[in-house]
């Protein structure tokens, strides 16, 4: 299973001043003793961050939303290549939508 989070808040200064509800999106894949958090920072960069439930529950009290994907994690997923959160995200689930740019726009498509 893939989770797909969406924040509502950035560090950066162009998603705040471009996306609307949420700012940043993150790909969580569960693991046998917890979650990986790939956590996009730029590009060739993204961090893997180890979580558990516990964190998961508080990061959804900060306004974080989460949309469970059940689907397996793409076989040739390099977060390392991603030109944004959103062509991350779109990469693990294999979305290829050339108009889904800003977290909204993927929220909106992958939540139904």
């Amino acid at each position: 299973m893939v989770i797909i989070a969406f924040a509502p808040k950035s560090s950066k200064i162009l998603p705040n001043l471009l996306c609307r509800k949420f700012r940043h999106c993150a790909v969580i894949i569960r693991k046998e003793n917890g979650f990986t958090m790939y956590q996009f920072v730029s590009h060739k960069k993204v961090k893997r961050i180890s979580l558990h439930q516990r964190d998961i529950t508080i990061l959804g009290r900060n306004g974080w939303r989460f949309v469970y994907i059940p689907c397996m994690l793409r076989h040739n997923f390099n977060p390392a290549i991603a030109w944004s959160c959103v062509d991350m995200a779109k990469r693990a689930i294999g979305l290829k939508s050339f108009w889904i740019q800003t977290p909204y726009d993927l929220y909106k498509r992958i939540s139904n």
